[in-house]
């Protein structure tokens, strides 16, 4: 089939990648003419394990292609996937802004031949995809089309393997046809025997919205058990794993830790509540939810704090990994750019390092001094906060470690990586969350 993507953000170019990796011709446009020349110099503006050999796969064999002009990208297509961004809206009322996805409808529609399904890939409130198709309609009464929505549940830092074995496909389509269609593009799964769910347009864009709350009220949780566990003097690691060996609630995002971040979940939680209000409905477990988030982010500059002995001025703390999680150079809502400002603020000294986050960290950060690896951000430092638990940061030669920091070191472990007594025995102070 014939498929264009309009835009090649991270949402848009994995879903290229991987629907030309199927065998479809596929087209990612963007008007970041910048970007655009990157891509096709194989050049990947984001960081993703296994998406810039993908991309350079699929390019070489003329599967994959890119370009700024949506007027050769539109009318030979079967389908036309939205993949732009819908960023929490400036006024900060929690609103998705969806400014350009109903620019990109309005392109589109002027463009049309023939027969086409228009996919919302993007990440839409309950109602988009009608509005999609009333944008269409007016700019184009004849244009022969379908809107499908078809939410994405990608994993920053797992994206391909969730794309190609996802645990399901979601298709909220009005018709067989467009149905049909969609399923056709995704036809290389039912060989996985992949679940498809073909629901109302409203349903699945409500589905994308209830997973990610879910998901997030899952980790609220987990950290406000992880507080008790240190008020108690119980071990927050043992209550995860005794829970979540419980097949009806699972292990997964059961860790406790600094709160969640990234590109989705602070955004949809607050879209749906939203959503919601707007309704007259109540969502007060994810309202609680955002609301344990933000708690637990400040609590963390407690934990940091009081590990120094309650006073961080001219303090020297090493912070190692500032994205949201490891795998991803994406900073988006970190817990780490909630963190770092409040220890600067109270007169700490921060020398930071991230295996692929730094660049943008060093620009929102600026006062921060960039390490060039772990070892040398820990050097004269009071304190090691561990903020990623990226791989790298697993296995740290302990030893060398302490004998390049100040006396009486402290480790602060906020993603609980190390065993207390290991680090003890090396002769820090251990600091970890949920556990004494």
């Amino acid at each position: 089939m014939k498929i264009t993507i309009v835009g090649s953000g991270y949402v848009g170019l994995v879903t290229g990648a991987c629907l030309s990796e199927f065998g479809h011709q596929v087209i990612c446009m963007d008007k970041d003419a910048a970007k655009i020349c990157a891509l096709e110099e194989g050049v990947i503006p984001i960081y993703e394990p296994g998406l810039a050999e993908l991309v350079v796969k699929n390019v070489a064999a003329g599967q994959l292609s890119f370009t700024t002009d949506l007027s050769q990208a539109v009318p030979n297509a079967d389908a036309v996937f939205l993949a732009v961004g819908t960023p929490t809206q400036r006024r900060g009322n929690g609103y998705a802004d969806l400014t350009y996805v109903y620019d990109a409808a309005r392109e589109v529609a002027a463009l049309l031949q023939g027969y086409t399904i228009l996919i919302d890939k993007s990440t839409v409130p309950v109602g988009t995809a009608r509005q999609v198709a009333r944008i269409v309609s007016e700019v184009n009464p004849d244009a022969d089309f379908d809107v499908v929505s078809n939410p994405e549940f990608l994993r920053e830092g797992a994206a391909l393997k969730d794309f190609m074995h996802p645990d399901r496909i979601v298709l909220g389509a009005d018709s067989e046809r467009a149905a049909t269609l969609a399923k056709e593009i995704y036809n290389p799964l039912y060989l996985l025997e992949t679940p498809f769910i073909v629901t109302s347009q409203e349903t699945a864009e409500l589905i994308k919205y209830a997973a990610n709350a879910f998901l997030a009220v899952k980790i609220s949780f987990i950290n406000e058990m992880a507080n008790l566990c240190e008020a108690v003097d119980a071990n927050a690691i043992d209550l995860a794993r005794g829970m979540g060996l419980d097949g009806r609630i699972g292990k997964k995002f059961l860790h406790p830790g600094p709160g969640y971040g990234g590109s989705c979940f602070p955004k949809d939680t607050l879209a749906l509540m939203r959503i919601a209000q707007e309704q007259g409905c109540a969502v007060r477990l994810v309202e609680a939810a955002v609301e344990v988030n933000a708690a637990q982010k400040a609590r963390m500059v407690k934990k940091i704090r009081d590990g120094l002995d309650g006073d961080l001025a001219g303090k020297v703390i090493a912070i190692l990994g500032l994205t949201f999680k490891p795998e991803t150079d994406d900073m988006r809502d970190a817990p780490s750019l909630t963190i770092l400002p409040a220890l600067l603020e109270k007169g700490a000294r921060l020398k930071i390092h991230d295996p692929q986050g730094i660049k943008e960290a060093a620009k929102i950060l600026p006062e921060c001094e960039v390490a060039d690896d772990a070892y040398t951000a820990c050097e004269d430092a009071d304190a090691v906060v561990l903020m990623t638990e990226w791989n790298q940061y697993r296995a740290l030669d302990l030893a060398r470690i302490k004998s390049s920091m100040r006396a009486n070191p402290v480790l602060i472990d906020l993603r609980n990586v190390y065993q207390p007594e290991q680090v003890r025995d090396k002769g820090f102070r251990y600091v970890g969350v949920g556990r004494n």
